[in-house]
């Protein structure tokens, strides 16, 4: 079929599962890939900022010739982008610092205007991304989208992730594992695929110096066991609303050193050039591995592209400053 569209937005979706074959050779059943740096924009929330901003068109929030002001770990942001200036809309985003240098470029390349924050500073304090970007939305009369709380995120993953791949498997997945962040990935999917099948494992990984898993496991949000980690685009100190716990089976901890690892692996085994949120989920899907049966069917995400981490991930001298080789 003949891939023609008359905008880069038409692009979004119907990304492709490839299945994985040296890291999981020795699993009883098989597990495939959800790629999705294979949207336009490099990464799964391609899908929640058209979404996003369409809904937002359409309750009058966002007018002609508007700003979106937004926090992010720098894909939503890109997604964003794409999609404003096809529609006409300026851009300000914050990031936190340790995010990769790529990011921050991307960005400005794309026409942003972009703040950088401190990371190691708790979420109401006025330097945080979250607050920064709040203030500059009032100043300036500007839109935010807040991807965090505002639901239209896991809708949009409702409404395209989930079907894509209950059509993509015809069925069959028994296991859907995919990062934590903002939720809408995870429990968006998640809502979709319970409807089809109430049995189908919605498994989140989460980063250790998260509190996500904490409060999964045990209902009780502890802001204070939250610490800094260094995979990025993962993970929270806070509770989004987009989660909700019915929704979700199990999360799985990971460290840094092994996901960070685990993206070497799959672009030099795979041939999959990931992000640090895709190999932390493929890390967690291989420790894991004793929960899967023969009968299973593994889907997991990858997030977005290696591209965006190489000077970090994939340099030898910043793995080895840090530790991690």
């Amino acid at each position: 079929m003949k891939r023609v569209f008359n905008n880069i937005v038409e692009a979004i979706g119907n990304t492709p599962l490839i299945r994985l074959n040296s890291i999981t050779r020795d699993f009883p059943c098989p597990v495939y890939a959800k790629v999705e740096y294979f949207n336009p924009g490099n990464s799964i929330k391609d899908r929640i900022a058209l979404k996003l901003i369409e809904d937002a068109e359409k309750s009058g929030k966002l007018k002609p010739g508007g700003t979106i002001v937004e926090c992010t770990s720098g894909n939503t942001g890109m997604g964003l982008a794409l999609v404003a200036l096809t529609r006409g809309y300026k851009c300000v985003f914050t990031l936190a610092d340790k995010m990769s240098r790529e990011k921050v470029d991307i960005l400005r390349a794309m026409g942003a205007e972009v703040h950088v924050c401190p990371t190691n500073v708790e979420p109401e304090d006025p330097r945080s991304y979250y607050s920064v970007a709040a203030r500059i939305a009032k100043e300036r009369d500007a839109w935010n989208p807040d991807q965090y709380n505002n639901l239209s995120n896991r809708e949009a993953h409702y409404l395209s992730t989930g079907p894509e791949i209950w059509d993509q498997t015809d069925g069959k997945i028994t296991h859907y594992i995919a990062s934590t962040g903002t939720g809408g990935t995870l429990v968006g999917t998640g809502m979709y695929l319970k409807e089809k099948n109430p049995n189908i494992q919605i498994c989140g990984i989460d980063p250790e110096g998260s509190i996500l898993k904490h409060w999964f496991d045990t209902g009780e949000i502890k802001p204070e066991l939250a610490h800094v980690y260094a995979v990025e685009g993962m993970g929270e100190d806070f509770i989004p609303a987009n989660y909700d716990r019915r929704f979700i089976d199990h999360m799985e901890t990971i460290q840094d050193k092994e996901s960070f690892l685990m993206c070497r692996r799959l672009a030099r085994e795979e041939g999959l050039f990931c992000g640090s949120s895709a190999g932390a989920a493929v890390q967690g899907v291989v420790q894991m591995k004793d929960r899967f049966k023969s009968t299973d069917m593994v889907v997991v995400i990858l997030h977005d592209h290696g591209s965006r981490y190489v000077g970090k991930i994939y340099n030898d001298d910043w793995m080895k400053e840090k530790g991690f080789l």
